[in-house]
C-alpha cells in the first residue's frame, strides 16, 4: 500500500485515512436549472405549489393561516390573488377594523394596508370608523380606489374653474372692475363649467348696471359692445370733452366708474368723431359766435341758455344735421340784426332752405340795408306798391319771384331818373348790385 494511503484521518489515533475524491465545480446552466425548480417569491418548490394537494400546502402553512390564495370577494379591494400564495388570514385590529395578512413563504408574511370589514356571511366592505361622544357621532369612511379617482377628477375640474376665475378677475382688474367678478368665487366649487363664468358674470345685476347701455343698443338692433369696446368709447368721449374745455361734471365718474352722461352716446351709437362735431358746432358757431347770432337764437328759441344750447347739441336724440340747420337759421337771423334789419324764424328758415348761408346772409343783408330805406321812400313818393325788405330779399337772394322784385326796383329807380334826370339813391351803390353785387 502506498505511503499516502496509510495517512491517518484527523483526530484518529490508529487507522487508515479515507482517500479523498475530487468534486467537479457546478456550471451556471446547472445552477439556473436548479433555481427554476423554486418559486422566486415564496421560495417554495414549484412541484409542491403546483401539486394542488392540500395536505402538502398545509404542511408549509403557518399556524392561523388558511392554505391557498384568498377568496374572490377580496379581489375588488386587493386585486387578483397570487396562485402561489401559501395562505392567508384576517387580522382584527383594536379599532375594530380588519386587515388581510398573507403568507408568501415558509416563514414570511405581509399585510395589506387598506382596512376592511368582513361580515358574518363573508362579504367584504370598506371599514367605517365610528367615534361616539356625549354630544355627537363622528364617522370616517376610508375611500375606495374609485372614490379616490372621482375626487381627483373633481379636483382637476376645480383647478380649471379656479384658472377661469383668475383670468376673468385679472382682465376686469385692468379696468378697476374686479368687484364685478368677486361674487363668482362660489362657482369654483359649485361644479359649473369654466365657460359659465362669463355667462354668469354678464347675467349679474352689477354687470348689467355697469354696462347698461348695451341693453338699449340691443333693443335698437345694434350689436352689444364688449367690455373693452365700451370702456374705450367712454375714454374717447372724455378725451374730446376735456380738449374742448367742458366742465368735468359732464364726464364725472360715479359708482363702478359709471359716467351717466355717456350712456346716451353709447345707446345712440355716437362715435367720438360725431361727438367732437357736435361740441365744435355748439362752441364755435353758437357759444363763441357774434352776439347777433346769440341774439337771434334767443329770439327764435326763447328762454334758451348757453347750457341748454350745449346740452341740445350733445343729445343724440337731436340729429347733428338738424342741429346745424337750426344754427344756420340763427346765423341768418344774426346777419340781419348785424345789418340793422330784423327777420323772423319762419323767414330765416325759408332763406336757409333756399341755400342762404351765414356768409351769403351777411353780404346780402348788407346790400339790402344800403338801399332799402331809399327804395321805400321812392315807392311812397311815386305812389307805387310798397318796396319792402321782403321784396329786396326776394331779389337779392334769388328767391321765387326774384324777376318781379327786380322789375319793381327798376321801375321806381326809373321814375327817379325821369324826374331828376340823374342818379338816384338806389340806382347806384347797394341797389345797383345784383344779389351780393347785381342789385
Amino acid at each position: 500500500m502506498a505511503r499516502e494511503d496509510m495517512l491517518l484521518d484527523e483526530g484518529a489515533t490508529y487507522g487508515r485515512r479515507r482517500t479523498s475524491t475530487p468534486t467537479a465545480p457546478i456550471t451556471e446552466e446547472e445552477l439556473a436549472a436548479e433555481n427554476a425548480k423554486f418559486d422566486p417569491r415564496t421560495g417554495m418548490p414549484l412541484e409542491l405549489l403546483e401539486s394542488d394537494i392540500p395536505e402538502l400546502r398545509q404542511s408549509f402553512t403557518m399556524p392561523g393561516f388558511t392554505p391557498g390564495p384568498f377568496p374572490k370577494q377580496f379581489e375588488k379591494f386587493f386585486g387578483p390573488a397570487d396562485p402561489n400564495m401559501l395562505g392567508y388570514k384576517i387580522v382584527t385590529n383594536e379599532d375594530g377594523s380588519q386587515q388581510l395578512e398573507i403568507q408568501t413563504g415558509p416563514g414570511s408574511t405581509s399585510t395589506f394596508g387598506a382596512p376592511i370589514k368582513v361580515g358574518a356571511d363573508g362579504t367584504v366592505s370598506p371599514f367605517t370608523k365610528t367615534t361616539t361622544t356625549a354630544t355627537n357621532t363622528a364617522t370616517t369612511t376610508l375611500k375606495t380606489a374609485a372614490q379616490l379617482a372621482a375626487e381627483a377628477k373633481l379636483a382637476e375640474g376645480q383647478a380649471e374653474r379656479q384658472s377661469a376665475y383668475d383670468l376673468l378677475y385679472s382682465q376686469f382688474k385692468l379696468y378697476g372692475l374686479e368687484s364685478l367678478v368677486e361674487p363668482l368665487k362660489g362657482l369654483i366649487v359649485s361644479g359649473a363649467s369654466s365657460s359659465e363664468f362669463t355667462i354668469k358674470l354678464r347675467d349679474s345685476e352689477p354687470y348689467k348696471k355697469r354696462f347698461s347701455a348695451n341693453a338699449q343698443r340691443v333693443a335698437k338692433g345694434l350689436k352689444s359692445l364688449s367690455e373693452a369696446e365700451y370702456i374705450q368709447l367712454e375714454d374717447q368721449y372724455q378725451d374730446v370733452m376735456r380738449r374742448y374745455g367742458l366742465p368735468d361734471t359732464y364726464y364725472a365718474r360715479g359708482e363702478m366708474g359709471i359716467q351717466e352722461g355717456f350712456n346716451k352716446f353709447l345707446e345712440g351709437d355716437v362715435s367720438p368723431v360725431e361727438l367732437e362735431d357736435r361740441i365744435s358746432t355748439a362752441q364755435k358757431r353758437v357759444l363763441n359766435a357774434n352776439p347777433e347770432v346769440t341774439q337771434a337764437i334767443k329770439q327764435f328759441y326763447p328762454d334758451i341758455s348757453n347750457a341748454d344750447i350745449l346740452a341740445y347739441t350733445l343729445d343724440p336724440k337731436n340729429a347733428i344735421e338738424n342741429i346745424k340747420r337750426k344754427i344756420t337759421t340763427a346765423e341768418i337771423g344774426g346777419a340781419a340784426i348785424q345789418s340793422g334789419l330784423q327777420t323772423g324764424l319762419t323767414r330765416a328758415e325759408e332763406l336757409r332752405a333756399a341755400g342762404v348761408t351765414k356768409d351769403t346772409a351777411q353780404q346780402g343783408f348788407g346790400t339790402i340795408a344800403g338801399g332799402l330805406q331809399r327804395g321805400s321812400q321812392l315807392a311812397a313818393i311815386y305812389g307805387e306798391d310798397p318796396y319792402t325788405q321782403t321784396t329786396a330779399e326776394t331779389e337779392v337772394f334769388s328767391l321765387s319771384g326774384a324777376t318781379e322784385a327786380k322789375k319793381k326796383r327798376q321801375k321806381i329807380t326809373g321814375l327817379e331818373k325821369a324826374a331828376f334826370s340823374g342818379q338816384t339813391g338806389i340806382s347806384s351803390g347797394a341797389l345797383v348790385r345784383d344779389r351780393a353785387g347785381a342789385y
